[in-house]
């Protein structure tokens, strides 16, 4: 995410809202708790490790121009017309500006930008075949839909200057199609609570529903998890309100469809968390045979989904099981896995572990000895034709609705969950069924650095390219740690680490090759790792942290032509543009829009350098890139 330009959220309206309690100071309002610089999304798909330059003469450098070093260069070893081409790796929807860096900036270069889906068609984006004017470059703006392969053809520079380019940026915006949201299972929690946007003025804005605070700050989904019957997870009984159960869990999918945000419902088939390390069966199938076992699972998933139609609220997306990476619903064979969690499910092993269940044996992955691949097999036989019949039970009753997997990628385990979906994949299609969404969760300290998502998002991509990517659960910390970043993260713990981290989730998400990726969703922003504060002196009232606008403000309105480059002599006066291009993209239209510079600093320009100043826009600001070259360059 580039940082070319700087929006300021502030903790609030720039007006001082107050309150006066018992005649005592007043108050400063926080319309949002803290500060958080958020900006539109812009990334360089160029430079990512899946694109690839080829060039026409000195190929061997065509690397170079798509680097993001402006010291390396494409060179071209013969005159005449040459060609960088890059291929992006995969067709993108929202690609919106390009630009082109040249090394040398006293010379005219004069090219043309095309842009194609398949490298056999192109389409004009950019021309500059006539110019003559001096410059290192040019930021161009374009819209085109399937957009996989860029090429810039460079028609002509004088001979005594050598053809280098330094850099060639093709840059991604946010697709309004990639849906932003979060697990808000623990609404029916928070019947009581109080949230606002704006708690201590006189209009508090959005509130005090959570889900009218989250919408108003730019969620446009909610994902519900589904306990069979809720449980105490350390000794397995009942728990007094059955919170996430199935019948609590109906009000809150009316409550989300009431304001017209998308609803998730996230089938976990246990009574209490399932995740990686624990997956128990529900108690009332805990001592089914296995086929009985596999009816249950149709008919309970037929069953809830019918209700949830019943009441006006059919899910956009169903998810069979949370995080299965390890299988789902253990039975017998958890004693072979070692499973240590949820309590109740060891202690009561005689009724939990009396039948097999959906576990897999990862210990057996790749074993030499016949027994234990058969065991291995087999377990995956097991697992595949329980969450076969979840997934034919959501086709049969909720068309709808789209079919999601959700496992992870532990850290430095990509290859585990390859085999994941090259197993599970396979054998669910021999009988007959198929998801539309395959999903990950990540969090970095339990699943590795950025740099790592964006590996594991790309392999899942290029391998299954029929299929939607989603990150169903992220989340990042506002504090702790002394504001420390987490295990494998660059962010702090603070409230701007907290929008950097998720905003980093997005653009990875958003630049996942072929438009794969659909969606991002944190986990419990109102309750875990939270972008929530209690508010002081009020009793049960919640604020959002400036965070919570990255929802918002990560999608682009306007892309701006927000760098001019520009040449003169030592001594001279450099000639700015008095307009700049600005693409509005709801409308894809490219307009100028005028551009206020500010004054040149004395002695700018004299002797040779570079100078920058910035202009602004009713748009936002840009600026310039002025070279000062010797009297004795040539034009």
């Amino acid at each position: 995410m580039s940082k070319k330009r700087t929006l300021r959220v502030f903790a609030g309206l720039t007006a001082l809202a107050t309150v006066v309690a018992a005649g005592t100071q007043m108050v400063p309002a926080h319309a949002v708790f803290g500060t958080a610089d958020i900006k539109p999304i812009e990334s360089n798909i160029a430079g990512k490790f899946w694109a690839s330059a080829t060039a026409t003469s000195g190929s061997s450098t065509a690397k170079l121009a798509v680097d993001g070093d402006p010291t390396t260069s494409w060179v071209a070893d013969k005159a005449g017309p040459q060609r960088l081409t890059v291929d992006l790796g995969g067709a993108y929807d929202n690609l919106r500006k390009v630009r082109v860096l040249f090394a040398e900036a006293s010379t005219a270069n004069r090219y043309v930008v095309d842009a194609s889906s398949d490298g056999r068609r192109w389409s004009r984006i950019a021309d500059r075949s006539n110019d003559r004017s001096r410059s290192r470059g040019a930021v161009h703006l374009f819209t085109r839909p399937g957009t996989r392969y860029v090429r810039l053809t460079v028609i002509g520079s004088p001979a005594s200057s050598k053809l280098a380019v330094s850099e060639f940026e093709v840059l991604n915006y946010l697709r309004d199609d990639v849906v932003l949201g979060a697990d808000l299972s623990w609404v029916d929690d928070y019947q009581d609570r109080q949230y606002w946007v704006d708690p201590l003025a006189a209009d508090r804005g959005a509130g005090p529903h959570l889900l009218d605070v989250v919408k108003d700050r730019g969620m446009q989904f909610t994902r519900l998890r589904i306990f069979n019957e809720p449980r105490n997870e350390s000794t397995g009984e009942l728990t007094p309100v059955p919170r996430q159960g199935p019948d609590r869990s109906l009000q809150s999918a009316q409550w989300i469809k009431q304001r017209k945000m998308g609803l998730g419902i996230d089938f976990h088939y246990a009574d209490s968390w399932a995740d990686p390390s624990k997956q128990p069966k529900p108690r009332r199938w805990a001592e089914l045979e296995f086929n009985d076992l596999t009816r249950s699972v149709y008919d309970y998933t037929a069953g809830y989904l019918r209700r949830l139609a019943a009441q006006g609220t059919v899910p956009e997306k169903v998810a069979v099981g949370n995080e299965i990476i390890n299988g789902f619903m253990y039975g017998s064979e958890a004693a072979l896995i070692g499973t240590t969690a949820p309590q109740y499910f060891v202690d009561q092993a005689s009724t939990y572990q009396s039948k097999p269940g959906g576990g897999l044996l990862w210990k057996y992955w790749g074993s030499a000895d016949p027994v234990e691949q058969r065991l291995y097999n087999e377990s995956w036989d097991r697992f595949t034709t329980l969450a076969a019949a979840g997934i034919k039970a959501v086709r049969d009753t909720s068309p709808r609705s789209k079919v999601e997997i959700h496992v992870i990628v532990g850290t430095g385990r990509l290859a585990k969950t390859m085999e994941f979906w090259n197993q599970f994949l396979t054998r669910v299609k021999a009988k007959g069924q198929n998801p539309d969404v395959l999903a990950i969760s990540y969090y970095p300290e339990w699943h590795g650095t950025p740099e790592a998502l964006d590996v594991n998002l790309h392999t899942m991509a290029k391998t299954y390219p029929g299929y939607e990517i989603e990150v169903a659960e992220t989340s990042y910390p506002a504090s702790g740690g002394n504001g420390t970043p987490m295990p494998n993260s660059p962010f702090p713990r603070t409230v701007q680490g907290q929008a950097d981290a998720i905003q980093r989730v997005f653009q990875a998400t958003n630049d996942v090759i072929g438009n794969q990726g659909v969606g991002v969703l944190t986990w419990e922003p109102a309750g875990w790792q939270t972008m929530f504060r209690a508010v002081p002196g009020l009793a049960n009232t919640w604020e959002p942290h400036a965070s919570i606008n990255v929802y918002n403000a990560s999608r682009a309105k306007f892309v701006l032509e927000d760098t001019v480059y520009t040449t003169t002599v030592v001594g001279g006066r450099p000639a700015l543009p008095r307009t700049i291009q600005v693409l509005t993209t709801a409308s894809k239209r490219i307009a100028a829009v005028p551009v206020r510079w500010q004054a040149l600093p004395p002695g700018a320009t004299d002797a040779p350098g570079q100078v920058t100043v910035t202009g602004t826009t009713r748009r936002g600001e840009v600026k310039a890139v002025i070279d000062v070259v010797a009297r004795t360059s040539a034009p």
